[in-house]
């Protein structure tokens, strides 16, 4: 005997789970100092979001260059942060959403739409850093963009899967509200003689 259900009204909370775990990738994506690295040792180069630095084979002190002396490095940057922001109020908001007793559908799939917005802003500033970075920083060695700018991605990749759920959830109001009866199916009559 399989029960047929797509959701529950337990299960409500994975969603705002899934955006918490998004602003945690957000927030290791900004503060990290991996978005740029060297690829192998001599480790002489890294970047972060905000700056780039350089040392010398044989120097263990970081030269460091503040990216928001470039216009590209200010709209990569403002464009995160502004989704980031946003994702935080969608955060906000999907909590109170999922927290009242009648769920306000409409609410839930305006949370979508704006996390669509989270991650075109997002997406600009991801892709903005690599292009101009390597067009106008010297890089120095053998480099890879790393760790940081990955958590980056995988936040944005994170946001857009829940932009669509969070879109798609009024279409199956009924059975997260409980408002169905689940549907029983069986294999074969000789399986169930008891419903004879």
């Amino acid at each position: 005997m399989v029960v047929c259900g797509l959701a529950c009204w337990r299960c409500r909370w994975l969603l705002p789970l899934l955006l918490g775990l998004a602003i945690i990738m957000g927030i290791i994506a900004l503060a990290g100092r991996g978005w740029l690295e060297s690829e192998s040792a001599p480790y002489v180069q890294q970047a972060s979001l905000w700056e780039s630095c350089t040392r010398g084979e044989e120097d263990l002190n970081w030269s460091c260059e503040s990216l928001m002396d470039y216009g590209w490095g200010r709209a990569a940057a403002a464009t995160y942060l502004v989704g980031f922001v946003i994702l935080v109020i969608c955060f906000a908001l999907a909590v109170i959403a999922f927290s009242v007793e009648i769920l306000r559908f409409n609410f839930v799939r305006g949370i979508g739409g704006l996390l669509f917005v989270v991650a075109a802003f997002q997406i600009i500033g991801l892709v903005i850093y690599p292009v101009k970075f390597t067009e106008e920083i010297p890089l120095t060695g053998d480099n890879m963009f790393s760790w940081a700018y990955g958590f980056g991605w995988a936040s944005t990749v994170v946001v857009i899967g829940c932009a669509f759920f969070f879109c798609c959830l009024p279409n199956w109001e009924d059975e997260v509200l409980g408002n169905i009866k689940p549907t029983y199916y069986y294999s074969s009559p000789e399986r169930a003689p008891y419903l004879n």
